[in-house]
């Protein structure tokens, strides 16, 4: 399967919806969505990782540089991962889990929780 990746913008919000694999191959089009987000201004956004089967070593390298990089410019990240990914894992879910840096992420259920400034993040 191969990498797709939408752009959509709400409010401040610029949303990259991701599907298909993260994989060495296809993981460098994500980092280059999420640059070009920063150099178009974009200081908010939200990565929807509820479409992401299969995420390997560089997709979390990505999500760390995605993070680093909107540190950085003092944005803010945050991710999508399905609702139920806490109890039965979603693959993005259970990889940095393992890895241990899912506490690194605001991860929320969908995108509308993600925009909502009163909705908190689920916990790692």
């Amino acid at each position: 399967m191969t990498l797709k990746v939408m752009e959509d913008e709400q409010g401040t919000w610029a949303i990259l919806r991701v599907s298909g694999e993260m994989d060495l191959v296809t993981s460098p089009a994500v980092r280059q969505h999420v640059h070009d987000a920063v150099a178009d201004g974009r200081r908010s956004l939200v990565l929807d990782l509820s479409g992401v089967r299969f995420c390997d070593s560089s997709g979390v390298g990505v999500l760390i540089a995605a993070r680093r990089l909107m540190r950085s410019c003092q944005g803010r990240l945050r991710l999508i991962l399905p609702a139920r990914g806490a109890e039965d894992g979603s693959h993005v879910n259970r990889v940095l889990a393992a890895l241990g840096v899912r506490r690194l992420f605001e991860v929320y259920p969908d995108v509308t929780s993600a925009l909502d400034e009163t909705a908190p993040p689920l916990s790692a």
